[in-house]
């Protein structure tokens, strides 16, 4: 049986897809810590000298930029990998990662899915900041990560599944009917295991 205290929890998905929200409201649920890979991303852009700012810091031109710089240097995503995934090693961690699934980390591994339409909907309601303009970050952060992630690791951010223990669609539900899923898949898988 598995031990909840132990229990690591992944979830990947591109931009926008609701997995930061799914991922916290499952640590809460389950008492586990919270990880971002994201933030630990930000982290190491403040300390190349960016200003972070705020949640759509990745919507704005220093986040553009930064990514631009992540094509010419994947260090700073491997550390973050590497960060990463010595927590998911100890267990007790709800963690967003776009690479660990792939890199063999131990964890039931969660994608979520949505459309860029739907995506774009939800960062630009989150950020106050144009649909159209929401569409556009979200085709080139779709763009670079996928480019990035397939260069450093070989595989395809969004298509290559099958390390994956639970795909959800997130196109129509919102997170608690998400989370609520989710939270039932685990208790099935932990009295399985």
């Amino acid at each position: 049986m598995i031990d909840m205290d132990k229990i690591t929890v992944i979830f990947s998905g591109m931009a926008g897809s609701g997995k930061t929200s799914l991922a916290k409201e499952i640590a809460n649920r389950f008492a586990l810590k919270y990880l971002c890979g994201g933030d630990a991303l930000k982290e190491l852009a403040y300390k190349q000298g960016y200003k972070i700012t705020g949640s759509d810091w990745w919507e704005t031109a220093d986040g553009m930029k930064f990514l631009s710089e992540r094509k010419t240097n994947p260090e700073f995503d491997k550390e973050v990998d590497k960060i990463l995934l010595r927590e998911a090693e100890k267990g007790g961690v709800s963690i967003t990662s776009w690479a660990l699934p792939w890199l063999g980390a131990p964890g039931i591994k969660i994608w979520v899915d949505a459309s860029q339409d739907v995506r774009a909907k939800r960062i630009a309601e989150r950020d106050n900041i144009p649909v159209s303009d929401a569409l556009k970050a979200v085709k080139i952060r779709d763009e670079e990560n996928t480019g990035l992630y397939n260069k450093m690791y070989r595989f395809t951010l969004g298509t290559d599944m099958e390390d994956f223990d639970l795909l959800l669609d997130a196109n129509k539900k919102n997170v608690k009917e998400l989370a609520d899923e989710i939270e039932q898949f685990l208790k099935e898988k932990i009295k399985k295991d």
